[in-house]
């Protein structure tokens, strides 16, 4: 494995060319969710006012960024092995990247190296957290990071900080973040808001992900990133859009529904346990409260 570096790519990847439009009021509540549920990091409202939940604001400097690790907790001493970002400018990849794999001076979980395919072999010769610290904080400075499940990536990065006894261990010293995790929640309840799933609902196409890897994530990430906050969730209409919205070719006599009879089976004791099951199930793999169970439907 090469030395990683901020580049400029070749190969610049490029945002849907879709036409701009203002951000939608369920994706805007779902960005403000995001932002006063990520106690971890005070959100960019601080930074830059109420343009901080509006995805498409002027001049907005974002960083899709991904880390790799030796395992899954900073309390067992486990480190970044690997991170990477790539920047944004408005919504549109920029073509600039940064790299870098990291020597973590500690061996690798067995299991996270099943995850993302990198030995302790691997980084032999590469530089210690401590030798790029200051180039990834100069590439991350005052732009927003966007990161799935970041108290996860935040926590790593500030644990190395604090190793190194650097005097703004904070990311939020740096950047600002979005959690694109809780933004999936907000939009998605009760469903599989994992970086595979996200890419399966937007149709990212994540063929080349052979294993889990901070370049290949970021990019991913990036572009669920853009499609989940592009206007799609414009298509969910809620209840009372539908209500309020008279349908096309609706408009004539309605017929009387005074002897209309309609029929209504409620389910039995064992259909009630098999769906209680069921729900429970849901639940179990989503690891969050079934939106059946969260309206109390039952």
């Amino acid at each position: 494995m090469g030395q990683g570096k901020i580049v400029t790519l070749s190969r610049a990847w490029r945002a849907p060319t879709t036409r701009r439009r203002t951000t939608e009021p369920r994706l805007e509540a779902a960005l403000r969710a995001n932002a006063e549920s990520l106690n971890l990091i005070p959100f960019a409202r601080k930074a830059r006012s109420n343009n901080a939940i509006n995805v498409q604001s002027p001049s907005m400097r974002q960083i899709v960024l991904d880390t790799e690790t030796t395992g899954l907790s900073t309390a067992q001493g486990h480190r970044i092995i690997e991170v990477a970002g790539i920047e944004m400018m408005n919504r549109r990849f920029t073509g600039r990247e940064y790299h870098r794999f990291i020597d973590p001076e500690r061996d690798i979980d067995e299991g996270a190296e099943r995850v993302h395919g990198i030995s302790r072999a691997d980084l032999k010769g590469q530089p210690r957290f401590a030798d790029i610290a200051e180039e990834l904080l100069e590439f991350i400075s005052d732009g927003e990071l966007v990161i799935h499940n970041a108290d996860f990536d935040v926590g790593f990065l500030e644990y190395e900080l604090q190793l190194m006894q650097h005097p703004k261990p904070r990311v939020s010293e740096h950047a600002t973040v979005l959690d694109t995790l809780a933004l999936a929640r907000e939009l998605h309840p009760g469903q599989r808001n994992s970086l595979d799933a996200l890419c399966k609902r937007y149709q990212v196409d994540a063929s080349r992900r052979d294993v889990h890897g901070a370049l290949i994530d970021a990019e991913l990430l990036a572009n669920v990133y853009l499609a989940m906050t592009g206007g799609q969730a414009a298509l969910c209409l809620d209840a009372e859009t539908m209500a309020s919205a008279p349908m096309a070719g609706m408009s004539g006599p309605k017929a009387p529904r005074a002897d209309l009879h309609l029929v209504v089976r409620r389910a039995n004791a064992e259909e009630i346990i098999a769906h209680e099951a069921f729900l429970d199930r849901i639940e179990k793999t989503t690891d969050s409260e079934s939106l059946w169970r969260k309206l109390r439907l039952g």
